[in-house]
């Protein structure tokens, strides 16, 4: 085991329309895309689509969606510990003009406590928040070994503040901010207090705010991508994340800033592309969108 994700697994429908139905009314979507979804899921996707493969502890439901995962995460070489669920978790998703809506159907009631797995060899650990428990057990057994912790901080969770106390990296979005009603350089303050050594707020196309191994607070501006190629940002975050893991996986003797850059021209592949999975990036083409950028 190189690195380990955890988080909530659904199976994403995304849709191009411009128009939605209401009432009686039936409309033809003009593309659509089904794909595996959640942000530590499609995190650990992506690293592996960039050649590290995670172990994912996920949840997983007997049903077809959730044989459909399986043979997903079969593809890309993920070894799969599943928690159990009754009914498997979907989100629709309709994107629009850079941003997107979304109805998600979640199942978090898990029928069994989750995986507990043998970390030796293990050098990163993911977390999204979902599974709390899961992620609280696993942050506390990886900081004692000493083994780098992530968060993606998408939003508020019940244990979000115990969970950061075992954090080295935290990357949270501007959402979270409004949930704690905090600005993004006070949030920077917030993880600094909570023992984060790298911490960071995602602006989506104004780049991202974070702070350094030493402390320094820095903007690291957005790659620029034409916004008529622009097409679905709906798991560019979770790219982001997932690719900056590879990065760190690959040479953990680079700066943060190297890594960071990297998983930007990884998102801005991703935004390009309809679904997550035809917007998972190779190597090739994250250097290609980060040399289109001059980054």
């Amino acid at each position: 085991m190189q690195a380990l994700f955890i988080g909530q697994t659904y199976i994403d429908v995304t849709f191009l329309t411009d128009h939605m139905p209401t009432g009686d009314e039936k409309y033809v979507a003009e593309k659509y895309a089904v794909s595996f979804g959640g942000n530590a899921v499609t995190a650990a996707f992506c690293c592996a689509k960039l050649g590290i493969q995670p172990d994912l502890i996920a949840t997983r439901a007997e049903d077809w969606l959730g044989r459909m995962f399986v043979d997903m995460a079969a593809k890309y070489g993920i070894p799969l510990h599943a928690r159990p669920v009754r009914s498997s978790s979907l989100s629709l998703i309709m994107p629009n003009h850079g941003k997107r809506a979304i109805v998600r159907c979640r199942d978090a009631d898990y029928l069994t406590t989750f995986p507990v797995l043998d970390l030796t060899g293990c050098r990163a650990l993911h977390l999204d928040g979902h599974q709390p428990d899961a992620a609280l057990f696993y942050a506390k057994r990886a900081r004692e070994a000493g083994i780098l912790t992530s968060l993606d901080g998408g939003g508020l969770r019940g244990n979000t503040e115990e969970v950061l106390g075992f954090i080295d990296v935290a990357i949270v979005a501007e959402r979270l901010c409004e949930q704690m009603e905090l600005t993004p350089p006070a949030m920077l303050d917030y993880l600094k207090g909570r023992g984060c050594k790298i911490g960071g707020v995602t602006l989506g196309e104004r780049g991202m705010l974070w702070y350094d191994e030493k402390g320094v607070v820095q903007t690291l501006p957005a790659l620029p991508v034409p916004v008529r190629a622009v097409i679905d940002t709906n798991g560019a975050g979770d790219v982001f994340h997932g690719a900056y893991i590879y990065s760190y996986l690959d040479d953990p003797s680079k700066p943060w800033d190297a890594h960071f850059r990297f998983a930007q021209g990884a998102s801005a592949h991703k935004i390009q592309h309809l679904g997550n999975e035809a917007g998972l990036p190779t190597l090739t083409d994250v250097r290609a969108a980060m040399q289109m950028a001059g980054a």
